[in-house]
């Protein structure tokens, strides 16, 4: 569909053709009006000595005159040639010396090029934006986005493994289908509802399905998309989209990542954060000022409600904040079966399997995984995405490819299988520790080897044994290196971090140490400045920070020292799942469970 030119584009292509006219006109002015007769130099100074020429005016090389007749005339005189001049003075010739007075032509002429390129260019990306005007000229202009019912055919039913996020949304759309129903009791329906979870829990699709539901219009835009360089320019873009809103309510107003221009006042410098705040005041107004915007529902969606400001936040505003969290076994089977829908899967594929499989994926997890099981079996030239395929994608998704161009040397690839085979080991004997459920030495993404973990069950709380044994489980790759070669590498340092971590939470969190007792030590606080999450602040003397560093070093300690002798102990059973590792590069949970049953001495630590 072609676009018509608009009023701004038309005056750009008037102003380009009055350029070129103006151009012409200068050109041709310096010349002053065109003689009738253009001679030859020869001809000249035979006029000359005719004594034809009664006048002539020189400007530069150029002479023009009039012979005694009145024939106007003109030619050049030759680089530095004096004669002529002298000629005409013998015959008593009136000579008038003019200056160039108009710019040079070939500087005009580059100059309007110029321009005409210059506007050419903007009238093309005036066409190609389809916008009312020039970008520059329409900063106050709000650039939410109108969906149309037909664009927003996503619905409820696509939307999976949030249920109690869809019954609260629920009424929303209940209350813009038939809004009386509410009105005749009294009901006000909520103003604005904030959508709160971790990246990829599906707070945009929500919003989707919503106006799918609901078949409103359906305006979407971008906190980031407020805010620019230009004070004023925010709050304008605001009132614009508002004002839009208002015209075709009830609507939808979607503000995605509203974390960008409704952060807490006052934690910044300059005139950016103080054209922020402008725009944070003016959001303000309209979703809750002296002339409320009946019928205008807000939905915004962030994964920073810490850092929002509290007016944002007030009754009256955003009066509800459903949590979008990532799904459990239950939801996340949900997801794939979404997913899936009208792709061709093995029989033998149990999506049950797979949702146990992936604990902590959010809903965009979950459909890279499908897409790259999909992926994989046209890769590898099959009509129908098996088992393998989903195996390899939920690798794929944690850990990254495999890296098949890293070739380990013996040595390397010997030390590694011991040091997977320490956790894998760790992780069956120790009754409180996460179960694995693959164990491999095939490097992917930035490391050698890994082990991947199967929760028994979906935990939301841990108790202070299991996180020691997952501790423990987490020391045993160094441990396992320390115990067979009597050498240590740098391959742990990963294992170090997180278990370090996690052994200070235990002391400064969680309350679980014996020695400080349920104390929380140590606050996180302090202004987000240019994106800078908050800092943590300490609120305890140097001596409990001492006994902190001492509390964390005896957890460690002591889990290591629990993670040599259980290693040194099933020493025999450790140098057999290397061996496999060794020989076969990976081993699932069958396999280690076979392992583990042929060692008569292998019992629980």
């Amino acid at each position: 569909m072609s676009v018509r030119p608009s009023r701004w584009v038309r005056i750009a292509s008037a102003a380009a053709v009055a350029t070129v006219v103006l151009v012409v006109w200068l050109n041709a002015s310096r010349l002053g009006p065109p003689p009738d007769t253009t001679i030859s130099y020869s001809r000249f100074l035979d006029l000359a000595r005719d004594g034809k020429i009664t006048s002539v005016v020189l400007q530069g090389d150029l002479v023009t005159g009039r012979v005694a007749h009145g024939t106007a005339f003109r030619t050049y005189l030759p680089t530095g040639d004096t004669s002529a001049l002298a000629l005409l003075e013998t015959r008593r010739v009136t000579i008038t010396v003019a200056q160039p007075t108009q710019p040079d032509a070939p500087a005009l002429i580059m100059a309007a090029l110029i321009v005409v390129a210059l506007l050419s260019m903007a009238f093309w990306v005036a066409r190609q934006r389809g916008a009312d005007g020039p970008e520059m000229l329409s900063f106050g202009k709000s650039r939410a986005r109108r969906h149309t019912e037909a664009e927003t055919r996503t619905t409820f039913d696509d939307v999976a493994g949030v249920e109690e996020a869809k019954e609260e949304l629920a009424e929303i759309v209940e209350f813009l289908r038939s809004p009386k129903k509410f009105q005749a009791l009294g009901a006000k329906i909520p103003r604005g509802v904030l959508l709160v979870g971790p990246p990829g829990t599906g707070k945009t699709l929500l919003a989707k399905a919503i106006a799918g539901e609901a078949k409103v219009p359906f305006f979407s835009i971008s906190g980031s998309e407020f805010v620019e360089m230009f004070v004023g320019v925010g709050a304008s873009r605001v009132r614009h989209l508002f004002a839009h809103a208002k015209k075709v309510a009830p609507c939808l107003v979607f503000i995605d990542e509203i974390d960008a221009a409704g952060r807490r006042r006052g934690t910044g410098l300059g005139a950016g954060h103080d054209e922020r705040e402008q725009t944070l005041n003016q959001l303000l107004v309209e979703m809750d000022g002296f002339d409320p915007n009946s019928g205008i529902i807000v939905i915004a969606a962030t994964n920073r409600p810490d850092i929002l400001d509290p007016a944002l936040l007030r009754p009256g505003r955003f009066d509800r904040r459903i949590v979008v969290d990532n799904p459990d076994a239950k939801g996340r089977r949900a997801i794939l079966d979404v997913h899936a829908r009208g792709k061709p899967i093995e029989d033998e594929v149990n999506l049950e399997h797979v949702a146990r499989r992936t604990p902590g994926f959010s809903g965009a997890d979950l459909a890279s995984t499908v897409n790259e099981a999909a992926l994989l079996a046209a890769r590898r030239g099959k009509d129908r995405i098996g088992r393998a395929e989903f195996d390899e994608a939920i690798e794929r998704v944690i850990a990254g490819p495999q890296r098949k161009s890293r070739i380990l040397s013996p040595n390397e690839r010997k030390l590694t299988a011991f040091h997977e085979g320490g956790h894998a080991l760790l992780g069956k004997l120790l009754p409180q520790a996460s179960p694995p459920y693959k164990v491999t030495i095939l490097p992917r993404g930035m490391a050698l080897g890994y082990v991947m973990l199967w929760p028994q069950d979906e935990k939301y709380t841990l108790t202070r044994a299991e996180i020691l044994a997952n501790i423990t489980a987490m020391l045993g790759g160094r441990v396992a290196e320390e115990v067979t070669f009597g050498e240590i590498t740098t391959g742990a340092a990963s294992d170090f971090q997180q278990a370090t971590e996690l052994a200070r939470k235990m002391v400064t969190e969680f309350g679980m140490s014996e020695r400080l007792g349920p104390l929380t030590l140590g606050t996180r606080q302090g202004s987000m400045f240019l994106g800078r999450g908050a800092v943590e602040s300490r609120n305890y003397s140097d001596e409990i920070a001492y006994e902190i560093d001492r509390e964390v070093r005896r957890i460690i300690d002591e889990c290591y020292g629990r993670a040599r002798q259980v290693l040194t102990e099933h020493g025999t059973l450790l140098e057999r799942i290397a061996a496999a590792l060794l020989a076969r590069e990976s081993l699932d949970g069958e396999d280690l469970d076979q392992l583990v049953a042929a060692v008569p001495d292998a019992a629980s630590a």
